[in-house]
């Protein structure tokens, strides 16, 4: 049974040694990093400190994207409901009588009435009226405006260009300093995506498409299809879309991610309130539990681990209730009481081949790493291991849960005769036990987004050190 990722934010309080190795010891499996906070020569360093301390554990980088935020203030205005304040393009301005935001074109498509959301939809204004590049608002309620806070306004299409220069620049930072994935914001189309990637120019960074609006909803087939990762990002969407049906939405998005092979990351207020308290609510709990029996592959946590009081008891507790609903899920499939079949048709041989042959591990051979998602998604007991001959890429394929990447130099990716001599590397190397029955599963062509033709067995006792054949076995084709 596939494990859960668990996704950590890297911020000012677990950006140390210390810190981010005991995150790594209570179940972090991947390290975040907001592009949208702190300036690119701290995330530089961070990135640096995590691949001297975590080499093996992936770096997602969250870049802001097409999102509109307000930029760094000087001064963080307070309010009372029925107050006015003045949002401006004009970034020249510090907070104190004006709160810059960094689209230069907002003041163009607002008017009176548009209803503004920030920070995740806990602040709400209405448009009083635009002046210039001025935009007066009326706050409706009682808050404070804070730095690099997102804003939303759902009732206007903006028309943003898909590529911004900011997407440009930080693509770059991402691949000069060897990020593995980029995570972008307002995915609507497959298009999107494929603008990234040829962006990026290569087979890394890889991509995570964040569904948070409802174009994202209304394409995300198309969006599922296009990308390495989803992530549903709860605090946007509820402000987007309709807060009574994001529960409703994530298991649809689940549901299609999992249709493509794709892993899916459940992330905003997982444990919101082990910010500040040592302890969750059970209400959290209980949304946890529920987000892991839907099919989410990754669960994600931001401020509880970047600035809250308890990052690493943080980690730990959303662990162990995951690894509880897992449990259960697992329960259940045995009593035959539940149990969706996957997705794919990947999937569902695999899944059929381990239930009928005592598999105890399987090998996967892939060259972009899309066959090793397509099995876990098969959300099958054993253990994948998932070898390539980029160290990078192998550092990749980490992010999918219940998924071992190792680094195998010279790989013969094509040549089945070679699967003997890869078993025994993995096996001198403990990656494997004497005794494992192994099921090999090969990509072909070199694009196993369209190709995936392969299912042998070994039985690693029955190797012959001096045979290149060995007792392999091929079961399946397709």
């Amino acid at each position: 049974m596939s494990a859960i990722g668990i996704i950590a934010t890297v911020g000012p309080v677990s950006a140390n040694a210390e810190t981010l190795e005991a995150l790594k010891a209570a179940g972090m499996t991947v390290a975040r990093l907001n592009g949208s906070h702190g300036d690119l020569a701290w995330h530089r360093d961070t990135i640096r400190l995590l691949r001297e301390v975590l080499p093996d554990v992936p770096i997602l980088l969250d870049i802001p994207g097409r999102k509109i935020r307000t930029t760094q203030l000087a001064h963080e205005p307070s309010f009372k409901a029925g107050d006015i304040l003045v949002l401006t393009t004009d970034t020249d301005h510090d907070g104190r009588a004006k709160v810059p935001v960094n689209f230069d074109g907002l003041h163009r498509q607002l008017r009176s009435g548009v209803r503004l959301y920030a920070d995740d939809g806990t602040l709400s204004f209405t448009v009083d009226s635009v002046q210039g590049r001025d935009i007066h608002v009326r706050a409706l309620g009682d808050g404070k405006l804070r730095s690099r806070k997102g804003i939303n306004v759902p009732d206007v299409v903006l028309g943003r260009e898909l590529v911004t220069d900011n997407d440009r620049r930080m693509v770059g930072f991402a691949k000069e300093n060897g990020v593995d994935y980029i995570g972008i914001s307002f995915v609507e189309s497959a298009e999107h995506v494929e603008a990234i990637r040829e962006l990026i120019g290569g087979f890394l960074p890889r991509i995570v498409a964040k569904v948070e609006n409802q174009g994202g909803l209304d394409h995300v087939e198309d969006v599922a299809r296009a990308t390495d990762v989803i992530m549903i990002d709860r605090g946007d969407l509820s402000v987007e879309t309709d807060v009574d049906k994001v529960s409703i939405f994530q298991k649809k998005i689940i549901s299609v991610g999992r249709s493509f092979g794709k892993p899916v990351i459940v992330a905003t207020e997982l444990l919101h309130t082990m910010i500040d308290n040592p302890y969750p609510t059970k209400a959290e709990i209980a949304d946890i539990t529920n987000a892991v029996i839907d099919g989410a592959s990754l669960l994600m946590l931001s401020g509880e681990t970047a600035i809250g009081r308890y990052p690493v008891e943080a980690v730990s507790r959303l662990k162990s209730i995951s690894e509880v609903a897992r449990g259960h899920i697992l329960s259940e499939r045995l009593t035959a009481k539940a149990g969706a079949e996957t997705g794919n048709e990947i999937g569902r041989a695999v899944r059929a081949l381990t239930r009928t042959l005592p598999v105890d591990k399987i090998v996967v051979l892939s060259r972009s790493g899309y066959a090793a998602g397509l099995v876990a998604a098969a959300s099958i007991e054993q253990p994948v291991v998932a070898v390539h001959s980029d160290v990078a890429v192998a550092r990749t394929l980490n992010l999918v849960p219940g998924v071992r990447g190792v680094h195998v130099p010279d790989l013969a990716w094509r040549e089945l005769d070679a699967a003997p001599d890869l078993l025994r590397e993995l096996s001198d190397r403990q990656i494997l036990d004497p005794d494992d029955v192994v099921l090999i599963v090969g990509a072909n062509n070199g694009d196993d987004r369209q190709y995936l033709n392969s299912f042998q067995t070994f039985r690693l006792g029955g190797l012959d050190r001096t045979s290149p054949a060995g007792n392999g076995r091929m079961i399946a084709a397709a």
